[in-house]
């Protein structure tokens, strides 16, 4: 096999067929079809299924998908780093919200004052920082949320507490009975801290009344500082206004909503020097901090 064939697969995966793969490449359909022929019969397996004039990934092709596109990326990046060289490339790393809201940044500060690596940052859900991790469009990632795929690595490096969040003159919850009464402001759908807060409260046999949906930790504590509702936030995001008194925070007896900040990288990813030296700091930073 040829790194072509790879990027001939991957092509026609991403592009959704072999028409509009051959576009893509500029190259004939007979060369795309000869390509994805010889993958097939060099693995003896089907890699596609045709269905209603679409193409389908087997089970084979899914899982030569998470190889190949390694393969494929690792060429890229070894090119991208020899061009690079002089300049240094860029490690690519994302996180959640939740994490970007408390130790990303102090962690790319220290991480860039201790080697000066050039970083690529981008923060997002757990949901779309996990695809990017498969498409090899990042190197690492920093979340909390679960992580489905079995092709990513995980290693906590952190702990993390969510705690119930509301504005000072509300009258405080004490039982879980309680929360039955309470309108709670949320993060999205794909948010690791929204996964954690409706799998407890599903746990506790409680149906939380959900107002509002936010993508973001800040617009969630202004709509509690104003009186919107309640809300289940990291105890680091809502660390300052906790102290200045703008925000309170209320236990229940027997909920909890402890976590872990994890690393993430995919299983076939190599770990350069630097992403070894950042995994090393991201271990490190409480201890340092």
């Amino acid at each position: 096999m040829t790194l072509r064939h790879f990027q001939i697969f991957l092509c026609v995966h991403d592009e959704g067929g072999m028409t509009r793969a051959a576009e893509k490449l500029h190259i004939s359909q007979p060369s795309v079809s000869q390509a994805i022929r010889e993958l097939e019969e060099h693995y003896g397996t089907r890699l596609f299924e045709r269905l209603s004039k679409r193409l389908f990934l087997t089970a084979a092709g899914e899982e030569l998908l998470q190889y190949a596109r390694h393969i494929v990326g690792l060429v890229d990046r070894s090119e991208s780093a020899m061009r690079d060289f002089a300049k240094g490339s860029p490690l690519r790393i994302g996180a959640t919200l939740s994490v970007g809201e408390s130790v990303f940044i102090p962690l790319l500060d220290r991480f860039r004052k201790s080697c000066g690596q050039r970083v690529f940052s981008y923060i997002h859900n757990t949901a779309t920082l996990e695809k990017a991790l498969l498409n090899d469009e990042l190197d690492l990632a920093l979340v909390e949320g679960k992580i489905h795929s079995p092709y990513l690595r995980e290693t906590p490096f952190m702990a993390d507490e969510l705690v119930f969040l509301t504005a000072p003159d509300n009258p405080l919850p004490r039982t879980i009975a309680d929360l039955a009464q309470l309108d709670f402001i949320t993060r999205e759908e794909g948010s690791g801290t929204r996964e954690i807060f409706m799998r407890i409260m599903a746990e506790k046999g409680l149906t939380s009344n959900i107002i509002g949906t936010y993508n973001n930790s800040e617009s969630i504590k202004q709509a509690v500082m104003a009186g919107f509702g309640v809300a289940v936030l990291s105890e680091r995001v809502a660390r300052q206004e906790l102290a200045s008194g703008k925000l309170v925070t209320f236990a229940i007896p027997g909920i909890s909503f402890t976590r872990s900040f994890r690393i993430v990288c995919h299983i076939n990813k190599y770990l350069t020097p630097a992403m070894e030296r950042f995994m090393a700091l991201c271990r490190n930073f409480d201890a340092e901090s």
